[in-house]
């Protein structure tokens, strides 16, 4: 029996719309955004009109009724014109509303999913700590148990959409207590935006994702109510992990629309541009690149959406999650690499989208798992260990 890798035919709908509009909308302006460092709330209003933020979560909390394979859909077409926009969905939504999706109590998830679903408000995930990177477990930020509040205190640095002007919440981990053996118990703590002591750090200055907002963040003696605790006591850092797997699928389908977004603007750009009296394409040598750069985005096309699958029918994704991310991830730097070397002059020139892309491409080796983490995840997999 062969397989069948076609869409069914409403997530096909899906990928033709979101196509159009990446074409349509997005592509004639964030060029202006990206050079100003500037959030397109624009462009996120309308992809929150179209439901984008809401596609993974069932109807009963505003979503679309859809999953993970219809967001990588989404961000894959989105990335294949800008990463930035592509970002703040994934960010949205991986890791804005999923965590409250997944380990929300009810009261919770009917205070923020709908306003989230719609784009209304976006939501962060506070995970990385200044002195802590791929060492997640080692957080700092601590919050105390102050009779029915919470006390934080402490710091995350490299935060998505946790600055702008329509952030309603960022889940933090922190450290409220002790195991016996002296570990840390870590837990997951809903801090609204506005909070007293919580603040925001102005914008990076970043070398891409220039119209996504990335943020370092503070917390002295904020107070949040006992309430706001996500999930069980202690269960933080586990809860993360997970919401760290399935994110990498979408990091792999953003990745996969930025490696085939260089092969789009590569070919035409080798049918267009001439030299020594015909055009570059027909030089075996730009052929020859062309060819390898749709291989790799065809074959990151594939792991992505396997994984997507094994995950929609709860079977094991971790290994394939970080094979996609990792395969998908260094594809998309190599594409970039080569979409700006056939570019010449041109691709070290911002007006043309290989320069935003070549300069979005390395973060996806680092964001949410290095690709050297996604090795020793592969490897443990493998049942190989120590």
């Amino acid at each position: 029996m062969s397989l069948d890798h076609r869409l069914p035919s409403e997530l096909e709908e899906l990928r033709r719309t979101v196509e159009a509009f990446a074409h349509d909308v997005v592509a004639p302006k964030i060029g202006e955004f990206y050079e100003q460092h500037a959030f397109p709330y624009e462009i996120v209003h309308e992809m929150g009109r179209m439901g984008l933020f809401g596609l993974p979560f069932s109807e009963e909390y505003g979503g679309m009724g859809g999953d993970y394979l219809a967001l990588g859909i989404a961000l894959e077409e989105l990335a294949r014109v800008d990463s930035s926009v592509a970002i703040t969905l994934e960010a949205g939504v991986s890791l804005g509303a999923m965590p409250l999706y997944h380990f929300g109590t009810e009261e919770q998830k009917r205070a923020w999913l709908p306003r989230m679903c719609t784009g209304e408000i976006l939501g962060a995930f506070g995970l990385t700590e200044p002195d802590g990177g791929s060492d997640a477990g080692g957080t700092r930020t601590t919050a105390v148990r102050d009779g029915d509040e919470w006390v934080i205190n402490g710091s995350k640095c490299f935060i998505t959409n946790s600055g702008t002007d329509i952030t309603g919440l960022v889940t933090v981990t922190a450290v409220t207590g002790r195991k016996d053996d002296g570990r840390p118990l870590i837990s997951a703590i809903i801090v609204p935006s506005g909070t007293p002591g919580f603040t925001v750090a102005a914008p990076y200055s970043k070398v891409g994702w220039n119209a996504s907002d990335t943020r370092e963040l503070s917390f002295s003696d904020v107070r949040v109510p006992a309430a706001n605790l996500l999930g069980d006591e202690g269960r933080g850092y586990a809860q993360f992990l997970r919401i760290l797997d399935e994110g990498r699928i979408a990091i792999a389908a953003l990745a996969t629309g930025l490696a085939q977004g260089c092969v789009d603007e590569s070919v035409k750009y080798a049918q267009q541009r001439h030299a020594f009296g015909r055009p570059i394409g027909a030089n075996q040598a730009i052929q020859f690149k062309l060819a390898d750069m749709e291989m790799r985005a065809h074959t990151s096309r594939l792991a992505w959406r396997d994984a997507a699958s094994r995950l929609v029918h709860g079977e094991p994704f971790k290994k394939e999650a970080a094979l996609a991310k990792l395969y998908s991830s260094e594809s998309a730097v190599t594409n970039a690499r080569e979409a700006t070397q056939i570019h010449g002059g041109y691709g070290f020139m911002n007006e043309y989208p290989v320069a935003r892309m070549w300069r979005d491409s390395k973060i996806l080796e680092i964001g949410e798992g290095t690709s050297e983490v996604q090795r020793m995840l592969i490897a443990r997999e493998l049942g190989v260990t120590g």
